[in-house]
């Protein structure tokens, strides 16, 4: 069995390639730092820089959403593979194929002040006994529904 599954950031904005032919194909390819379980012995976090390759929709989907900084978590398999540089020298790549991936956290830095619209609650004052709010139907403007 081949699955990986990484939570990490990515350490710059993801290079986006389209395949060449008849139908061209997303191709994203991001670096994930992934904090180690435990610290140096300095106490500082260590982390490795994980190569990701992710093809098709999940690569769309990195292009449209994903910038440096954004925590993923991202499900695929690892492979192995090499190649021969310019120089003639045989270089040996490790990469996971991103399968899933999707986000670690919300974008809580941007959307603060649209969070807590969202999550903020009147105070619940007019409580009946059964433990319901009263809502005044002008305030039915305010409601997440109708």
């Amino acid at each position: 069995m081949n699955k990986v599954i990484l939570m990490g950031r990515l350490t710059r904005d993801p290079d986006i390639r389209y395949s060449q032919g008849e139908t061209p194909m997303a191709v994203a390819r991001f670096t994930l730092a992934v904090n180690r379980r435990y610290k140096s012995e300095t106490d500082e976090q260590t982390a490795d820089f994980i190569q990701c390759v992710a093809f098709g929709k999940t690569a769309e989907f990195v292009e449209k959403y994903c910038v440096q900084g954004t925590k993923l978590v991202v499900e695929g398999r690892w492979q192995t593979g090499s190649y021969t540089n310019k120089e003639g020298i045989k270089i040996y790549t490790n990469d996971c194929i991103v399968e899933h991936c999707e986000f670690a956290e919300s974008r809580l830095k941007e959307d603060k002040e649209q969070t807590e619209t969202f999550t903020s609650r009147p105070e619940p004052s007019t409580a009946n006994a059964d433990g319901f709010m009263n809502i005044n139907p002008d305030d039915q403007d305010e409601l997440p529904f109708h």
